[in-house]
């Protein structure tokens, strides 16, 4: 919005030149940052209040771990907070007419709506388990399949219009239609190697990331300030690949796929990531608010949609592997306790308890231990992801 803005009063005050800042992408990441960042810290307190007068307080599972029990009652749906920052900051800085930035607040807030449902479930019923997993799992897919669509031809095209177009000859072709090599997957450390995926094969991973990140970052919070963090550290990693993808100069140069538009997602993730660190800092040790599904499947659901729009899906799950062991946890714990319990008539577990980081805190290390070594080993994955910009 203040872009046009810009251009707008540039075209009735010609002396006005210092405007021209903000044509740099840069500059309004920058901005983007410290607006969602400035705004969490002066509204935070306020959101806390009203979550507080709500009596939204959060129910603690009976067979959880035991020291948690204190935490009961404290607010939760604070990713309240952390959406209306980055929504406003987002809206302030970015180019209105990239459809990129569109269709991830689509996807973020769509996510968001339904941890929310699930958290409302939680606090107004008074049940820990919320929504149930069937339909929660329904919805994830219905975005996440629309998003999917939209994307697979969204980046085989530079407009909305050839996007269409090119939407109708897959259907008419009997849904056959060859996809340039940038929609293919790429494989990091490599130049200039791909495999291509066809509509099927996009969609399908497309669904994946984006509903598998949505849910691992979902299970990785269960700490103060455990996942958002990781967030904030991933997707402003993501942020400089959007910046390298949406530059045809720095794309030819470090041998990445040319994406027209992706760049203005460096403005989504600037914001993402202010508004993460002003939630740190009521949701630090001991937390003043927790996040709550609202926050963690919409962030989750975020960070996949930019992965795939800058198709760096592999490494997503290289930066975020925090998120991806978190969630392998749980499903290997499930796996393997149901299939003891069908062979021996005992479920047996792998670990003490899952999600991962309770593991750990069954043996011994204290919560912010497990939350500070979480995120180094999350700042050294990102550094590894990064490196794929070069060592090709």
């Amino acid at each position: 919005m203040l872009l046009n803005l810009a251009h707008w009063l540039q075209s009735i005050y010609p002396d006005l030149k210092f405007l021209r800042v903000v044509d740099y992408l840069t500059f309004r990441a920058v901005m983007a940052a410290m607006t969602a960042l400035v705004l969490g810290l002066a509204i935070g307190p306020w959101v806390i209040r009203m979550l507080t007068a709500l009596k939204v307080g959060q129910p603690v599972r009976s067979y959880g771990m035991q020291s948690h029990l204190a935490k009961s009652g404290t607010p939760t749906m604070g990713g309240v907070l952390i959406l209306l920052c980055i929504v406003i900051s987002t809206l302030l800085w970015f180019d209105w007419s990239n459809r990129f930035v569109w269709i991830v607040l689509v996807v973020t807030l769509g996510f968001g709506a339904i941890g929310w449902t699930d958290d409302w479930r939680k606090v107004v019923r008074k049940d820990p388990e919320g929504m149930r997993s069937r339909d929660k799992y329904f919805w994830q897919s219905v975005i996440g399949l629309l998003a999917a669509l939209y994307l697979v031809f969204s980046i085989s095209e530079n407009t909305n219009t050839r996007v269409v177009e090119l939407f109708f000859q897959w259907v008419t072709s009997g849904f056959d239609v060859n996809l340039p090599p940038k929609a293919g997957l790429l494989v990091p450390f490599f130049k200039e190697i791909s495999y291509p995926l066809g509509v099927l094969g996009f969609v399908v991973l497309t669904y994946v990331v984006i509903v598998g990140s949505s849910n691992a970052v979902n299970l990785t919070d269960g700490l103060d300030g455990l996942a958002i963090m990781p967030v904030v550290m991933v997707g402003s990693a993501l942020g400089v690949f959007a910046y390298v993808t949406g530059s045809s100069v720095y794309a030819k140069y470090l041998f990445l796929p040319h994406i027209p538009g992706s760049g203005e997602l460096l403005i989504f993730c600037s914001a993402m990531a202010g508004a993460g660190l002003a939630f740190l800092w009521f949701n630090t040790h001991p937390a003043q608010v927790f996040m709550g599904d609202v926050g963690a499947l919409a962030l989750g659901g975020a960070l996949g949609t930019v992965a795939i729009i800058v198709r760096q899906e592999i490494v997503l799950a290289i930066m975020g592997g925090i998120f991806v062991v978190e969630a392998l946890s749980v499903m290997m714990q499930v796996s393997y306790f149901k299939y003891t319990k069908r062979k021996t008539g005992t479920g047996r577990r792998i670990l003490k308890m899952a999600p991962l980081h309770h593991h750990f805190e069954k043996s011994g290390w204290k919560e912010t231990q497990v939350v500070v070594r979480f995120w180094i080993i999350t700042m050294l994955l990102c550094l590894v992801g990064l490196s794929t910009l070069k060592l090709r």
